[in-house]
């Protein structure tokens, strides 16, 4: 299986940064976050995945108290990381919908080559209304036309990724001939959204060009990734479940030329663990004792699309949720569970604080080997998406888990390669 590290410096639990062994300035210490990267290449792990937003909440109580008031661009903590690290991955998240593809296929072009063919790019569409905010004013694209924008995107992305052969750069002195122009490509692309000439002005990697990651589970989503993606992050409960997804999302590959190797799913997963069963579950509870009310309320309004609860008895039923063009998939997948469990508003915000509608097991470190492989062999997951709640856990999954995982058979005992592609058995772009 593969197996990536949803980075985020203090872990999972939205109040992690309380845990005693969360570093006072997790968020912005790139001596931390190089630290966590190099924890994840000891393990052997795929990649880092760091996820990004252009929202900032406006809601001040729950703000006030999250640690991602302060997030630094991606971008610039993996080309910090790339230079600390040999081996593993460095995804990050960036948006279709409020930036422009030229810059984003020059800066992933650049990570790709300072790393030696490491990189990954995330593709999302802009869920948070209040993105828009922060660059059209109120007007938050419709969920359709924020895909229809990303498939175009994804296209031009990858065309100015093939701007150039992979031989293309000579750099021969004693001719003086530096790039052979027969080998390079002007992209010349006019579309609905983008009108772009071309070439980029960056040179191949080791691996092509960054591996593309999407994460949409809508019908939009699924067909963009099917098109174009070579990683699935998703979010998924119950093993029924993922292996209906799994087994729809490959299904669609043939329409587009593509065989099932050539996409990996991996949904993400936020194990709570100890040596027992009630270690664990005293990990658990300490972890929730760190949440405050308002937090609870704001997320879960959030994770649903933008449906204002705080005005509901919060230890009375969900209401009936409105379908929103915001997070579509993720809010299908928390309001299932509410209704599958009869959980209250309290009870279900206490539930996915933690996973944020993430598989979130709780139990031995065998117990959560056992059900990764049951959700691996049963064609729910090519592998993981790795959410550590809390600091202490990434290094306790590495210490007790992988090696479980090891001796079964499941897991790599040495990077196949240099590059991302290589390790994840993709092939050179």
């Amino acid at each position: 299986m593969k197996l990536g590290l949803f980075f985020e410096p203090s872990g999972r639990h939205i109040s992690a940064w309380r845990h005693p062994k969360a570093h006072p300035q997790a968020s912005v210490s790139t001596e931390n976050m190089v630290q966590i990267a190099q924890a994840a290449e000891r393990g052997l792990m795929d990649f880092v995945f760091i996820a990004d937003t252009n929202n900032v909440w406006e809601d001040m109580e729950y703000f006030k108290r999250i640690e991602r008031a302060s997030v630094i661009d991606p971008m610039l903590v993996l080309t910090v990381l790339s230079q600390h690290t040999k081996h593993v991955g460095l995804i990050a998240t960036i948006s279709t919908t409020y930036t422009q593809p030229f810059h984003l296929a020059r800066s992933f072009a650049s990570l790709d080559l300072v790393s030696h063919g490491r990189a990954g790019w995330n593709v999302v569409t802009s869920m948070f209304p209040g993105e828009s905010k922060n660059f059209v004013g109120d007007r938050h694209m419709a969920h359709a036309d924020r895909y229809k924008r990303a498939e175009e995107f994804v296209d031009v992305v990858k065309g100015l990724w093939r701007s150039f052969d992979h031989d293309a750069f000579v750099r021969d002195k004693e001719s003086g001939l530096y790039v052979d122009p027969e080998k390079m490509h002007v992209l010349n692309h006019v579309g609905e959204f983008f009108s772009v000439r071309g070439p980029l002005n960056v040179p191949r990697s080791e691996q092509g060009h960054p591996v593309i990651v999407q994460a949409g589970s809508s019908e939009p989503g699924r067909d963009l990734a099917a098109r174009t993606a070579e990683i699935v992050f998703t979010a998924m409960q119950k093993l029924e479940e993922a292996s209906a997804f799994y087994q729809d999302l490959k299904g669609r590959l043939a329409q587009y030329g593509r065989t099932e190797n050539e996409l990996l799913i991996l949904p993400g997963v936020s194990p709570i663990m100890g040596e027992t069963e009630s270690e664990a579950q005293e990990k658990y509870e300490e972890l929730q004792s760190f949440l405050h009310p308002a937090v609870g309320i704001s997320l879960l309004s959030t994770l649903l699309g933008g449906f204002d609860l705080s005005g509901y008895p919060v230890d009375g039923p969900l209401p009936e949720i409105p379908e929103t063009e915001a997070g579509k998939g993720r809010q299908g997948v928390i309001v299932e569970q509410a209704r599958r469990e009869n959980l209250t508003i309290r009870q279900l915000y206490e539930k996915i604080i933690c996973g944020r509608g993430h598989w979130q097991p709780i139990g031995t470190y065998k117990q959560v080997a056992d059900q990764l492989e049951e959700w691996f062999v049963n064609r729910g997951a090519d592998g993981f998406n790795i959410m550590p709640p809390s600091p202490p856990d990434l290094e306790k999954f590495c210490r007790f888990v992988i090696p479980e995982l090891q001796r079964r058979g499941l897991f790599r005992t040495e990077y196949e390669g240099d590059t991302l592609r290589k390790n994840l058995g993709l092939r050179i772009a």
